[in-house]
């Protein structure tokens, strides 16, 4: 008898340990989630894979390794002795992933299918940012229309005959004809030191002088002063909220089309983010007559996602005789094109372009000659 009540006493034991360990693993698993609907999905999600994990005595890592790459690596006794370098490379692998429902959140990439080239003179390092200028080398990997590199990440073949043929967007006689927007009009720039900024963020300010709203306001000028009429919306779609900034745009995009329907171009302004391996921001430039100005990158969408945007293809023509245009004159001011699955809300006219003017540690003063120079040669493209 008294032996059955030490072994009752200790499986009391075991069970109450097991259900202490089950009830922390449910904690952790389910931290993040806001309502028992995502707790739910958490615990579904994470219980084979930790079941796997704790096969491999793997179970308390957090270098963000799958269970499969744990697995891999604990092959060899070389590759575990390196786990730690195998998981920043996987960190800076996954940097370009970043979408939400179709849409996009930050361009933050680490451009390993560029070239750098040493940018040393004084005025690429005035605002204590490392310099770079980014150009493409080997064509593998891209399609390549004349002077344009276009990376494709959709399941869509591209070709140059296609991409040569007329685009639809033309101007009119009617006003107004282009609208900028700025789905992140927080996305900032580094000025100078010693320059006082209100941050909102990383890198983001509601600070227009410092911001891509003041990268439209010289867009709009320059279109302006070609006799070519625009509409500039400063709205900050990204603030105070960063979450759900392309549906708000999309809501004023299609409210200005309603009440301007001569509008041909929508010009969706934003900045991107470029940083090393240890997260240390750089700059990209090119040198040009007129100064020191931010490269440039051409974001296009596609109904890769699944949503409906039938006539992706007549933006990607734009994008590809703007810049052809502009590298003809400047040959280091555009990075290649980018052709994604999302859409950018650019299904709402034929002639949209997503354009990200400079990175997050360009001066103001190189982003806002860069969009000096992008709307310039846009309207040699429109007025040829």
């Amino acid at each position: 008898m008294k032996q059955k009540h030490i072994a009752a006493g200790i499986l009391r034991r075991v069970e109450a340990g097991l259900l202490a360990a089950g009830t922390l693993w449910v904690i952790v698993v389910t931290a993040g989630s806001d309502t028992a609907s995502e707790a739910l999905t958490a615990l579904r999600a994470a219980a084979p894979v930790n079941a796997l994990r704790w096969e491999l005595g793997d179970l308390w890592e957090r270098d963000g390794l799958s269970a499969a790459a744990a697995l891999t690596i604990g092959e060899s006794p070389l590759l575990s002795a390196a786990r730690p370098a195998v998981a920043e490379l996987w960190s800076l692998e996954r940097q370009e992933v970043p979408e939400e429902d179709g849409e996009t959140q930050d361009h933050i990439s680490t451009p390993v299918e560029e070239t750098p080239l040493d940018a040393d003179s004084p005025e690429a390092l005035d605002n204590g940012v490392p310099a770079k200028t980014l150009v493409p080398t080997d064509p593998d990997g891209y399609t390549l229309c004349g002077r344009v590199y276009i990376s494709n990440s959709t399941k869509h073949p591209l070709s140059a005959e296609a991409l040569r043929e007329p685009f639809a967007a033309k101007l009119t006689e009617e006003e107004p004809q282009i609208l900028i927007v700025h789905t992140h009009g927080s996305e900032a720039y580094t000025p100078v030191p010693g320059t006082e900024v209100v941050w909102s963020g990383d890198y983001r300010t509601t600070d227009y002088r410092y911001n891509v709203v003041k990268v439209g306001d010289e867009m709009a000028a320059v279109f302006g002063e070609a006799g070519i009429s625009v509409l500039h919306d400063r709205t900050l779609y990204d603030y105070p909220s960063y979450s759900g900034a392309y549906d708000r745009s999309l809501v004023s995009i299609e409210r200005y089309l309603e009440q301007y329907p001569s509008i041909q171009f929508v010009l969706d302004v934003h900045r991107d983010a470029i940083e090393d391996g240890q997260g240390n921001q750089y700059k990209v430039v090119s040198e040009t007559e007129e100064g020191l100005s931010a490269q440039m990158t051409l974001v296009i969408g596609s109904d890769g996602s699944g949503l409906s945007h039938p006539e992706w293809m007549e933006n990607l023509k734009l994008a590809a005789a703007i810049q052809e245009e502009a590298l003809a004159q400047y040959p280091t001011l555009m990075r290649p094109v980018l052709l994604r699955n999302s859409r950018y809300n650019q299904h709402a006219t034929k002639g949209s372009l997503l354009i990200e003017v400079g990175a997050a540690g360009n001066s103001p003063e190189e982003a806002v000659l860069a969009g000096r120079l992008f709307a310039k040669n846009m309207i040699a493209v429109l007025r040829p």
